[in-house]
């Protein structure tokens, strides 16, 4: 099995979001190792090491950025997946989008996401979103230790 540690998964279709994004990251030094899907098949065939992804052993993010109007597979869908899922239940999901329709919000939170950002136009404000999302998400928040059991989660052992 082929073992690649990576922080982040981002999910994004438009290539000129993903170089803005991926520059503001490499701008603050945070994130050692990205993996970009280009659109919610790939980034489940990545997560869940099928497909062209098989020889991938199982290893989570540490959190996902995620957009929501993807190809194949959308950003909700994808959510739902992660969710639905004991490996990857409690990986952190941030929504980075360009909507803000009630809808997708809504949608959203009750998949459990851990943030919706609606993607600035502004490139200044943009990069510094992408910086402090980095910034929180993998250095900031405690994340759930990796070898945590469903069963101690839901008697209120794993901690506060």
């Amino acid at each position: 099995m082929i073992h690649d540690e990576v922080e982040i998964l981002y999910v994004e279709d438009d290539p000129a979001d993903a170089e803005l994004t991926l520059a503001a990251m490499r701008r603050s030094k945070m994130a050692n190792t990205i993996h970009i899907a280009r659109d919610g098949a790939e980034a489940l065939d990545f997560l869940f090491c099928q497909g062209p992804h098989s020889g991938r052993e199982f290893l989570a993010p540490k959190f996902v950025l995620l957009d929501l109007k993807l190809p194949k597979v959308n950003g909700i869908e994808v959510l739902r997946a992660i969710r639905s899922d004991p490996q990857t239940e409690f990986v952190p999901v941030v929504i980075l989008t360009s909507s803000l329709e009630q809808k997708d919000l809504i949608d959203s939170y009750k998949l459990h996401v851990n943030s919706y950002v609606q993607k600035p136009v502004d490139f200044e404000k943009f990069q510094q979103i992408v910086q402090q999302l980095g910034l929180y998400w993998l250095i900031v928040n405690q994340p759930v230790p990796a070898k945590t059991s469903a069963a101690a989660t839901a008697s209120g052992q794993a901690g506060d």
